[in-house]
């Protein structure tokens, strides 16, 4: 058997608990470890500066069998025995590879690992040992390609580029990353409780701009989700305000953190979900479309999405105030309409939505954050057709705006949700619950993505294929209103 790990996987706890149980489980396993020095940013702490160490002592090759040979030599085969400890020994003495010998595996290493014809030879090898074996490969992120040698953060994960230059399309407008970061830095400078955690991620996050503002304040711990929300929970006892910074889907890791030890303790403790919602060209393992569904039933969690820019920046700023209990934030990859935030943040009333219009009796539109759009255009449409529309910005996911919910629910006819997330669990089902609770009876239509694995592709074609929509929408609300109640309007954009 043969496993592949890249350098920064060591920095996960998952893999140090198999590491833990290959030498009392299997004989014949070989583990290559695929040091390349980044993870999506440049590898951080001890365990990156021991593979570094690894790589900048002397190589050696088969030490084992000369240390057998020279005991050999010097006292005969009876004593061959004892090669190994003196093998371990000289071992722990020149080179320190000490960690993976106490595993109970036989390190090799490290090797140039785009020399294919050193490899075959090693592997050729290795497959002989009769015991857990690992070898220590050195690789170079984006070789090959120039563009990706000289930015390697860059190339994990990108969109359309030119292949010549490996340039990308500037962006018109700031992503809510980039918001996050400058305005947490600007926040971070006038209160210094104000502290920022990221597991690996400080670009993907928008937090390298923080770094720059209050570098002692910013911390990444690699690859280490459940360490981070521990590490903000003990900044929390200490009258901190962490924020921690972790895209939707790799917080999944630290859900037992989120209950046990944030949750129940009732720690003011920040946390920030990038990527919430589809991710496009990432593909099923980073859409972030669960997070809802695994935080909004916890006790003690406050939980929100803004529908813009400014909203986010008050939202953030709502969120360094709140000492109450822990708080979440979910916010999608790029960029959202293009509203900028006004220089000085306002409070956000907690459990309070945000009633755009609501003079509407047929229909009550719902769209939370980025989907805010999708109602906006629906209500578009079906005023165009003659219908009565409110719109509503709910902000809040957890506590549900309980008040707004019941008056829509007795003023309207039908009610829609919109939501970058899948239904089942989601905020249109947290909706469903609470009218049902009050004994209003009014039909919910949800728009949100299906119970199934959302498939890697571009944001508008997924949408259109799963229908999540204006269309899909108009076809689900219809069903529940009488005929077009007078001819449509022009619709002028």
């Amino acid at each position: 058997m043969v496993a592949v790990a890249g350098d920064a996987a060591f920095t996960c706890g998952p893999t140090f608990e198999a590491l833990n149980n290959i030498a009392h489980t299997t004989k014949r396993f070989i583990v290559v470890l695929n040091d390349n020095e980044w993870s999506i940013d440049r590898n951080v702490g001890a365990i990156a500066k021991y593979f570094h160490a690894l790589q900048t002592s002397s190589t050696y090759e088969h030490i084992h069998e000369k240390a057998a040979e020279f005991v050999e030599r010097i006292a005969g085969k009876s004593i061959r025995d004892l090669a190994g400890k003196v093998e371990r020994g000289a071992k722990n003495l020149l080179l320190p590879n000490v960690l993976f010998e106490k595993f109970g595996m036989r390190y090799y290493g490290p090797i140039d690992g785009h020399d294919v014809g050193l490899l075959i030879k090693t592997f050729e090898f290795l497959k002989e040992q009769d015991e857990p074996v690992l070898l220590h490969i050195i690789t170079e992120k984006g070789r090959g390609y120039e563009p990706a040698q000289g930015n390697p953060m860059k190339f994990h994960g990108l969109g359309p580029y030119k292949t010549e230059t490996g340039e990308t399309p500037a962006g018109d407008t700031p992503t809510y990353s980039q918001i996050f970061g400058q305005k947490l830095g600007e926040y971070a400078l006038a209160d210094e409780k104000i502290t920022a955690i990221t597991a690996a991620m400080p670009n993907g996050t928008g937090l390298v701009d923080f770094q720059k503002l209050v570098p002692e304040r910013y911390y990444d711990v690699g690859i280490a989700e459940e360490h981070a929300a521990l590490f903000a929970c003990g900044m929390a006892t200490r009258d901190l305000r962490p924020f921690l910074t972790i895209y939707s889907t790799f917080f999944q890791r630290a859900y037992d953190m989120a209950v046990h030890d944030i949750g129940i303790q009732n720690l003011p403790v920040r946390l920030c979900m990038d990527r919430a919602g589809l991710s496009g060209d990432d593909g099923p393992t980073h859409h972030g479309l669960f997070d809802i569904g695994y935080m909004r039933h916890i006790p003690n969690w406050i939980f929100m999405q803004a529908k813009d820019e400014d909203e986010f920046a008050d939202m953030l700023w709502t969120m360094a105030n709140y000492d109450d209990g822990p708080s979440a934030i979910r916010y999608p990859r790029g960029a959202g309409t293009g509203v900028t935030p006004k220089a000085k943040p306002e409070l956000v009333e907690i459990g309070k939505a945000e009633v755009v219009d609501g003079e509407g009796t047929d229909v009550a539109l719902i769209g939370l954050g980025n989907f805010f759009e999708m109602a906006e255009e629906t209500k578009v449409r079906l005023e165009a057709l003659g219908y009565s529309v409110s719109l509503i910005n709910p902000r809040w996911i957890k506590p549900l705006d309980a008040e707004c919910l019941k008056r829509f629910g007795t003023q309207c006819n039908v009610i829609c949700t919109f939501e970058d997330h899948v239904l089942h669990h989601g905020f249109g089902a947290a909706v469903i619950e609470l009218l049902h609770d009050a004994g209003i009876h009014t039909p919910v239509e949800r728009i949100g993505w299906p119970d199934e694995f959302i498939e890697h592709g571009r944001v508008d074609i997924l949408r259109e294929k799963h229908g999540l929509t204006v269309d899909h929408a108009l076809t689900k609300i219809r069903k529940h209103l009488p005929a077009m109640a007078k001819p449509p309007k022009a619709v002028t954009n």
